[in-house]
């Protein structure tokens, strides 16, 4: 899709289940671009695309801290993150979807 090189970063989505309190949790590995902060990411907007083409606009409201204490430097460092989103479609995000943003 030529759409996403107007995106700072895509993501894989590698994991993703429900939250025990609700939203889903998706756990994305950078494939392009530059490592979003944790800033950028949990105050913006990611569209979410499935091999089909369908979007799911999703904003995280935090982080899982399955690996350890997120940070800015271990996105960079790594390229792996967990967020937490809550939106109305967000169940809908499956492995093998791709995540860009911030949109």
């Amino acid at each position: 899709m030529s759409s996403q090189n107007k995106y700072k970063a895509t993501f894989a989505v590698i994991d993703a289940h429900d939250h025990p309190h609700g939203g889903r949790i998706l756990r994305l590995r950078l494939r392009r671009g530059e490592a979003l902060t944790m800033g950028e990411l949990k105050g913006g907007t990611l569209v979410a695309t499935s091999g089909n083409g369908a979007d799911v606009r999703i904003r995280p409201i935090g982080f899982a801290v399955f690996g350890g204490k997120v940070s800015d430097e271990r996105l960079a460092r790594t390229g792996r993150v967990d967020i937490h989103a809550t939106d109305e479609r967000v169940d809908e995000v499956e492995v093998g979807w791709e995540v860009c943003g911030p949109a």
